[in-house]
């Protein structure tokens, strides 16, 4: 939250000196949706992709999906990097049906414990298609999120018991400090000359050391909390209003007009199936 006359970015960080005093500029786009309505834009698409099995309405899913990220303005790197825990969990998961998926049709060989069939071959490459179609927009919606927002929405929104939003906001906060506490950790105990004794050793000290570290930051951060007034009862104020209009409704209709698509054109081609 902020104080009335001062302006705030959107990680909710004072305005630096001679910036001047204003409200904060609403971002544009898809940057400036409620990250609510991704949320439930996901949830609606991935509700209408688990309906079925088949690859044809996976693959519509993920063709329309692909041609809309160019829209969201995403350095590739950016989105490879981001992506690159559903591109490795894909080949896996299909990998494991392939191997151990419902044998039926042609069998291409069998090696003892798995049976690889015409109907594995098809299932894995469905559940793979799916696994990306539903695990790229529940990525790439979220690359650019301001956490702040995200809270503003779950609290103000969908009535979630704020304590808990605080809480967890400010936990993924704490979070991006691990990396400098380990960092600052290392540099201490070279200092102190104990840098180079056994590896395994090291990081078991680091690993006990950073955990105090944590466990007495989110006690202060509690009590600090707690002394503002974060766990009053009572109806609570917000420095910013969440909105759901235009743009949100958009977005969820764009989601689960992707799913309602992509179900249609499965049962039009005559592959869907419950």
């Amino acid at each position: 939250m902020t104080a009335p006359g001062t302006a705030a970015d959107p990680l909710g960080r004072p305005a630096p000196p001679g910036r001047g005093v204003g409200p904060v500029p609403t971002p544009r786009g898809v940057r400036g949706v409620q990250p609510v309505a991704s949320l439930l834009g996901v949830l609606a698409l991935g509700v209408c992709l688990v309906l079925s099995l088949d690859v044809v309405s996976a693959a519509v899913a993920l063709a329309l999906e692909l041609a809309l990220v160019p829209l969201l303005r995403i350095p590739p790197r950016t989105l490879l990097l981001r992506t690159s825990p559903v591109l490795v969990a894909v080949p896996l998961t299909a990998l494991s049906i392939a191997l151990y998926g419902k044998p039926s049709g042609r069998e291409w060989f069998d090696l003892g414990f798995a049976h690889v069939t015409d109907g594995s071959l098809t299932l894995a490459l469905a559940t793979a298609l799916r696994v990306l179609a539903v695990g790229l927009p529940a990525v790439v919606l979220f690359i650019r999120v301001d956490p702040t927002d995200l809270a503003d929405g779950l609290a103000q929104l969908l009535r979630l018991p704020a304590r808990f939003v605080l809480g967890a906001l400010a936990a993924i906060r704490m979070v991006t400090l691990l990396g400098d506490d380990w960092r600052q950790l290392g540099m201490a105990r070279r200092a102190r000359g104990v840098a180079d004794t056994g590896r395994l050793r090291r990081g078991a000290s680091m690993a006990f050391a950073l955990l105090v570290l944590a466990l007495r930051r989110a006690t202060t951060l509690a009590v600090a909390m707690e002394s503002r007034g974060f766990g009053a009862p009572g109806k609570r104020t917000w420095a910013r209003t969440a909105r759901f209009a235009g743009p949100e409704w958009a977005m969820v209709a764009v989601l689960v007009g992707i799913g309602a698509v992509s179900i249609a054109v499965a049962v039009c081609v005559g592959t869907w199936r419950v």
